[in-house]
């Protein structure tokens, strides 16, 4: 994707969030924009960090560790999010890649996670995936009796 068409496509991306976040009652700049890049290789990428796009997220640890590292040499700011399932022996991995989690579902992963990022000295954000619908199928951690 040619520079010009990824800064016109980021641009009408960030206008429809702007627009949603006013009919909303939000501020367009309290929303963050996520630019999911898993299945994409680092020259697909590439383009929309030159256009400005900073925080991307990524399904498969071992599939950002094949690209990240040297896109984030080259380009300052760049948050990364995985946003897929994690597999409690690939913690260490994404604590030192990522910089949040979006996908903790079982006490198992919080302790695997707190042992890599105790040794890692690295402290991503992290985000707790619960089943409010208590469906069975999903993974995530049981809602709190206290929710409807």
């Amino acid at each position: 994707m040619p520079l010009d068409d990824a800064s016109i496509r980021l641009a009408e991306v960030r206008e429809k969030i702007a627009r949603a976040a006013h009919v909303a009652g939000r501020e367009p700049a309290d929303v963050e924009l996520i630019a999911i890049s898993k299945k994409h290789d680092a020259a697909t990428i590439r383009p929309l960090l030159d256009a400005g796009q900073r925080v991307f997220g990524e399904n498969r640890v071992q599939e950002a560790m094949a690209k990240w590292p040297e896109l984030r040499e080259t380009t300052l700011g760049v948050a990364l999010h995985l946003v897929g399932q994690l597999q409690s022996n690939k913690a260490e991995e994404a604590v030192a890649l990522f910089d949040a989690i979006h996908s903790v579902d079982r006490l198992s992963l919080v302790d695997a996670l707190a042992r890599a990022m105790d040794k890692i000295g690295r402290r991503p954000a992290c985000f707790v995936q619960v089943n409010i619908g208590d469906e069975p199928q999903r993974a995530a951690v049981p809602s709190p009796t206290f929710l409807p």
